[in-house]
């Protein structure tokens, strides 16, 4: 089966074309190495994949070319534990990252004045 219909069909990418170009960029490794995407995927293969800030390590566990729920998707590879580890440090990192004022420098604007006077106003 071809590496970028299992990738599309296990739901890593919502297009085969999406899928293409990240077997073209090198955003995903079959077996450690860079490949194309009409490689032959087989089970037992090690699948690496990164989707923008997110990194997958995957073993593949079976082989499908139709799309379906994501229930079944997720029957098509097993991600390795370091791997999930990873994906759940950077979530929290995420969730808990940077406060939202830490950008803020300098006196507030005549807007922003504003708009606290009209926050502490409303008690």
């Amino acid at each position: 089966m071809r590496l970028d219909k299992w990738l599309w069909a296990a739901r890593f990418f919502k297009t085969r074309s999406l899928a293409q170009q990240g077997l073209a960029g090198g955003r995903v490794q079959l077996n450690g190495a860079r490949t194309k995407p009409a490689h032959e995927v087989k089970v037992g293969d090690m699948v690496d994949v990164r989707v923008e800030q997110w990194r997958w390590e995957i073993q593949v566990k079976a082989l499908s070319d139709r799309r379906g729920p994501a229930e079944e998707a997720r029957k098509l590879y097993e991600e390795t534990a370091a791997s999930r580890a990873e994906r759940e440090r950077r979530t929290d990192l995420r969730r808990w990252g940077a406060e939202p004022a830490a950008e803020l420098k300098g006196r507030p604007t005549k807007r922003d004045r504003r708009r606290i006077e009209q926050f502490e106003g409303e008690d």
